[in-house]
C-alpha cells in the first residue's frame, strides 16, 4: 500500500496508520488524487471508506471490506456504537484532569472549512478529555480526547474555544506553533 502501514487486516476490514498530511479521500483536481483511500484501494480493491480524518490529523483509519462490512461499519459509526480515542498536544496547562467539553457546533459557511460554536442552530457536540501529562517548560498538556459525537473539527474547535488549542493548528490556533497538528487518532473500539 505504498508507504501506509496496515495495522490490521482481515477478510472483513483494514486498519490503516494514515500519516499527517494525507487526505482521507481524494480532493478536487489532478493534484489531489493520492489519499489514503487510492493507496488502500490499489492493494485491495474491494476494500471501502467508512470514515475519515482531516488531512492534518495522523492515526487509525478504517475500511470495510465489500459494501455490506462498510455499510455495517458506517451504521455503527452513526449509532455512536464505535468508541474513538486520540491523543493531542494543546496550548496551555490544562487545570482540570478529566472533563468535558458540551458545545454545539456549525459549519462557519463564509469561512469554509471552518467551523465555529453556535449556542442557537449548532448541533450538539461533546469531548470528554483526561489529562496525560502536563510540561510547565513547553506551556502544554498531553491529552487523551474522546469524542462522544463525531462532528467535523469536534477536537480542534473545542479545545481552541476553551482557550487551549491544539499545538499545530493552521486553523485554529493564533499563532501556529509546532511542526504539525499534534492530533493522533490512536484507537477505535
Amino acid at each position: 500500500m505504498d508507504a501506509l502501514p496496515r495495522l490490521y487486516q482481515d477478510e472483513s476490514l483494514v486498519a490503516i496508520d494514515k500519516p499527517a498530511g494525507m487526505l482521507s479521500v481524494p480532493g478536487r483536481g489532478e493534484a489531489h488524487r493520492d489519499c489514503v483511500a487510492a493507496r488502500v484501494q490499489a492493494a485491495l480493491p474491494d476494500a471501502l471508506v467508512v470514515h475519515r480524518l482531516d488531512q492534518a490529523t495522523s492515526g487509525v483509519m478504517l475500511f470495510g471490506r465489500g459494501a455490506a462490512v462498510q455499510r455495517a461499519l458506517s451504521i455503527a459509526f452513526a449509532e455512536r456504537r464505535v468508541a474513538k480515542r486520540y491523543e493531542a498536544i494543546v496550548h496551555g496547562l490544562v487545570a482540570e484532569d478529566e472533563g468535558e467539553i458540551d458545545l454545539p457546533l456549525i459549519t462557519d459557511w463564509p469561512n469554509r472549512p471552518r467551523q465555529k460554536v453556535d449556542h442557537e442552530t449548532g448541533k450538539p457536540s461533546l469531548t470528554r478529555y483526561a489529562v496525560l501529562s502536563r510540561d510547565a517548560l513547553s506551556n502544554t498538556t498531553r491529552l487523551r480526547l474522546e469524542p462522544v459525537t463525531g462532528r467535523s473539527h469536534q477536537l480542534r474547535v473545542h479545545f481552541a474555544a476553551i482557550g487551549h488549542a491544539i499545538v499545530g493548528d493552521t486553523l485554529y490556533s493564533q499563532p501556529v506553533l509546532g511542526p504539525r497538528l499534534m492530533l493522533h487518532a490512536c484507537e477505535l473500539r
